[in-house]
């Protein structure tokens, strides 16, 4: 039978899937003619998508080999490369298929494509801007441009490229997910769950469209629905550890004693490391110390020294007052990864606690250079300073100037502060659906909303955010700008509130000493106070301030602010603050929230 004849036939016959048949055609073309570039490549195919992946990829090097110059033979084996985790390899295929082809679409979307999986975003979008120069049309283009976009942190365009790839193909499902992945960062929790409905309607599946509606209908406050769907991520991956630990976060708020079942048998079965030291964090921060501890131990004797693993010891040993083992740890995690901020967070916690003030503040004033808008730099030297008598304490935690409460005026649409908070305790109460505090917040012996108030239709809810904008004016407008002080450099531009939740601490509830990393200006609104607070002496659910988050001699609470109904508390975001612990069974209820100010560019690094 005619060659080229059989080549069509499995050519259509691989269009309908129809695998057999197209196996059969390619093999008899290669019964008479074997070194058949046309032949091989569809048998290639053929194989591939019946999941033999090594007889796939035989073929395919062969037709490549055998036709050189063939672009689309590349693109496929590149295609087939890039499936197999071979990203390197697959890159090279595709280079030189767009050196034969400038023009082909197929190899550089390819390319693009690849070069975000791999991380490299930036030529990425420089890609995914050709195509889309080329083609405006392209959907599949403005996809792999969003992709990009999300990952260097301009949400704002990755919004608008993923919205203009459906605007284009309504029924591209790829492009729905990633929006309402997006959206979910975003916290716009219902946008989020349409666009990812739409997209599993348009036929996309699996771990990460599960991962995505769990984390919205977990904010949402749907939390059957969120367990059911963070579950289903977890069987379908269970070596993915952001499904298993939202899942084991959100069954420790529900109140589940054992919330980390599914990750301990995952990171039983496969022995991963990434999913023994997820659940030994969350193990850590559930308190189970000792058995957190036996984990990474167990991890470290079986793989040999690592950073991670020997940073996570290094904490868990921090945090029971073992700190010559806990900076051993540190230093040597620390020396392995210069650059990781978190090994350099935990190295500085452990000399503060140790007094070796000298040096954790040198470290401290180097990352700050690094990152001047992690605030927690601030936080870290700041209490050196104070260690060591050094002015820039004083400069960085001037109480008097930075920690400022404000009576807040009723919002419009009210009378009075009464008449705001009979309408909205309520509706918090509502939404405090959870039995126990976030795993990895400050919170403890209460719950917090899983939904930022930001993103609350609600019309009080609403009404009160909008009550904040004077305060905060007031605020800045008091503190003032200097061009040399790292936090009043900042003082420029519109505010822009990033976060907003509330907290309602029960008997025993407190906040852990801590500071908000991201923010610029930080808030506790007081909804609902117990009488206890009255005491001036126990000062019982008093925020406080100047004590950090471990136990640092020399460096206690060094400033209180008493709660009130309707007072609201700004200080600086890197500013370490607290609660003292309400004893009695009436609850204490707040709101809080972080802002920051746009452009979110701070002048360069100033350092007092």
């Amino acid at each position: 039978m005619n060659a080229n004849f059989l080549l069509a036939r499995a050519s259509t016959a691989l269009a309908r899937r129809d695998l057999g048949s197209a196996v059969d055609s390619c093999r008899e073309v290669l019964a008479t003619d074997p070194a058949n570039p046309d032949a091989l490549h569809l048998l290639g195919l053929a194989l591939r998508q019946g999941g033999d992946v090594a007889a796939a990829a035989d073929c395919l090097k062969r037709s490549v080999d055998l036709a050189p110059r063939r672009s689309d033979f590349r693109v496929n084996f590149g295609n087939l490369l890039r499936s197999d985790g071979r990203l390197r390899d697959a890159e090279e295929q595709y280079s030189i298929a767009l050196e034969l082809e400038p023009d082909s679409r197929i190899a550089r979307l390819a390319l693009a494509r690849l070069l975000n999986e791999g991380g490299a975003h930036e030529a990425a979008q420089a890609e995914a801007r050709i195509l889309v120069a080329r083609d405006a049309r392209d959907a599949e283009a403005w996809t792999a441009l969003g992709q990009a976009q999300r990952a260097l942190g301009n949400l704002v365009a990755a919004e608008a490229s993923y919205r203009r790839a459906i605007e284009l193909k309504p029924g591209y499902g790829v492009a729905r997910h990633n929006l309402g992945a997006l959206l979910g960062e975003l916290k716009r929790a219902e946008e989020s769950l349409a666009e990812l409905d739409l997209a599993a309607a348009a036929g996309i599946a699996g771990a990460q469209l599960q991962f995505n509606r769990g984390r919205a209908l977990m904010e949402l406050g749907r939390l059957d629905e969120a367990d059911a769907a963070l579950s289903a991520a977890a069987t379908t991956a269970p070596r993915d550890v952001r499904s298993q630990a939202l899942l084991a976060r959100l069954r420790f708020m529900r109140g589940d004693p054992d919330y980390t079942r599914e990750l301990a048998a995952a990171a039983s079965r496969f022995k991963e490391p990434s999913l023994r030291l997820a659940l030994g964090d969350l193990l850590r921060r559930g308190g189970q110390l000792e058995a957190a501890e036996n984990i990474v131990r167990s991890l470290l004797a079986e793989q040999g020294w690592a950073p991670q693993p020997a940073a996570a010891l290094a904490v868990l040993l921090q945090e029971q007052g073992r700190l010559d083992e806990a900076e051993q740890q540190a230093r040597r995690a620390s020396a392995a990864r210069p650059d990781d901020p978190v090994l350099a967070e935990n190295m500085v916690a452990i000399l503060l606690q140790r007094g070796e003030a000298r040096e954790a503040l040198e470290r401290a004033l180097r990352e700050r250079r690094r990152a001047p808008l992690d605030q927690r730099w601030l936080a870290y030297e700041a209490t050196a300073a104070r260690l060591l008598g050094d002015p820039r304490y004083q400069e960085l935690f001037d109480y008097d100037r930075f920690v400022r409460p404000f009576d807040l005026e009723p919002p419009a649409g009210f009378d009075s502060i009464a008449a705001l908070h009979a309408e909205l305790v309520p509706r918090l109460i509502e939404r405090h659906r959870l039995q126990a505090h976030p795993l990895d917040q400050s919170l403890r012996m209460g719950t917090q909303t899983t939904r930022s108030l930001l993103a609350d239709p609600d019309p009080v809810i609403r009404a009160f955010v909008a009550g904040l904008e004077a305060p905060i004016a007031a605020y800045r407008a008091a503190i003032g700008h200097s061009e040399s002080h790292p936090y009043l450099a900042r003082n420029l531009g519109r505010t822009r509130l990033t976060g907003c939740w509330s907290v309602r601490l029960r008997r025993g509830g407190f906040h852990v000493n801590h500071i908000h990393p991201e923010g610029w200006i930080s808030s506790a609104y007081y909804v609902e106070v117990p009488e206890e607070v009255r005491d001036t002496e126990a000062r019982s659910g008093w925020i406080k301030f100047g004590e950090p988050r471990m136990a640092v001699p020399g460096a206690g609470p060094a400033h209180f602010v008493q709660p009130a109904a309707g007072r609201l508390v700004l200080f600086p975001s890197y500013m370490w603050h607290g609660t003292m612990p309400i004893h009695g069974d009436e609850p204490r209820m707040t709101i809080a929230f972080d802002a920051v100010t746009e452009p979110e560019q701070v002048p360069p690094t100033k350092l007092l």
